[in-house]
């Protein structure tokens, strides 16, 4: 795939123009966001992501249309994930809700700069060792089955190292003060817990970043594609967000396809270091690739469904990475 420095430019100017027309739009005055409003920026989003993906379908083949939809489809799905965390977040640190468009614009901005950091750094790798698929590979499969370990338990925020360590070194207030992050208090500046509520986005950000650019890369090899991809895919989260939020309860097994995706993808890109390796060792397709990503959302989005309906108390969770009860022992050691 041949793209152009010009191509390149215009790509991320497109990108950086929406990213400022959102803020200074729909984020820039705190307000509840609507369910229409949520839908107008969702249907957007989607076109936009759509019109893209048929630019470059005209312009460079039907093979890369098809890996960019693929890692578009794939990046959407685990944005999804994000959004249970990103709800478990706001939830627990009480965030009040005219609030939260703008703490998930800030979460989408600082996922945009490390994505675009490990995309670049993915690439390099790639392109100077053939072994990196196999390390992303055995990075997805084993984030696969952890998450299918857990698949029915929420990450608790709090939790976090990063949170930890800011909430020990700096001075917090109890309350917040509107938007504002920082202070005044006796002649000293302190932080508000919507600082704490940032940094804890950030780092999930973090996190998903480790896995979905893996998952991204094991669609398409295509560097721009990757980008196009998750920068897409993360610009409409806020309005997603928005949108899902009452019911993303209601997706009960979709961590657990998510799960299963992420094993799937891990064990494709394990057969595309083999393939490089031994020709006679088989790859799997583009097409196959978006059928079985595909099938596993619907399978696990109706199962859902019928779950939510039969035992209307059931309710969807993140999933996480670890055992709980091993982190607190662990902590008692220590």
């Amino acid at each position: 795939m041949n793209v152009t420095t010009s191509i390149w430019i215009a790509t991320v100017g497109v990108i950086l123009g929406l990213l400022l027309f959102d803020l200074l739009t729909s984020t820039r005055k705190a307000h509840d966001v609507s369910f229409r409003e949520a839908t107008f920026w969702s249907i957007f989003y989607i076109a936009v992501a759509i019109i893209f993906g048929a630019w470059v379908w005209s312009d460079f083949g039907a093979q890369f249309g098809k890996e960019y939809f693929a890692a578009y489809i794939v990046e959407k799905s685990l944005s999804v994930d994000n959004l249970f965390v990103f709800l478990i977040i706001l939830t627990n640190f009480a965030v009040p809700s005219i609030y939260h468009q703008r703490v998930l614009m800030v979460g989408i901005v600082l996922a945009l700069v490390m994505r675009a950091i490990f995309i670049a750094i993915g690439a390099a790798a790639l392109n100077a060792f053939a072994f990196t698929f196999v390390i992303f590979g055995a990075i997805l499969l084993w984030t696969g089955v952890k998450l299918f370990q857990h698949w029915d338990e929420d990450p608790d925020p709090t939790e976090n190292p990063i949170v930890k360590f800011v909430q020990r070194k700096f001075p917090f207030t109890n309350e917040y003060h509107g938007g504002k992050i920082f202070i005044k208090e006796n002649g000293k500046r302190i932080a508000t817990p919507l600082l704490l509520v940032m940094i804890a986005i950030g780092a999930t950000d973090l996190l998903f970043a480790l896995d979905s650019i893996p998952a991204t890369f094991g669609v398409t090899q295509e560097t721009f594609l990757v980008f196009a991809a998750n920068a897409f895919a993360l610009l409409g989260l806020r309005a997603l967000y928005f949108l899902i939020k009452n019911l993303v309860n209601k997706l009960i097994y979709l961590s657990l396809g998510l799960a299963v995706i992420l094993i799937f993808i891990g064990g494709k890109l394990i057969l595309v270091w083999a393939h490089k390796e031994w020709e006679s060792v088989p790859k799997i397709s583009t097409n196959v690739s978006l059928a079985v990503i595909g099938l596993i959302l619907v399978v696990s989005t109706v199962a859902s469904l019928i779950k939510s309906k039969r035992d209307p108390s059931a309710r969807a969770h993140a999933g996480r990475m670890s055992d709980p009860k091993k982190e607190k022992k662990k902590e008692k050691k220590n």
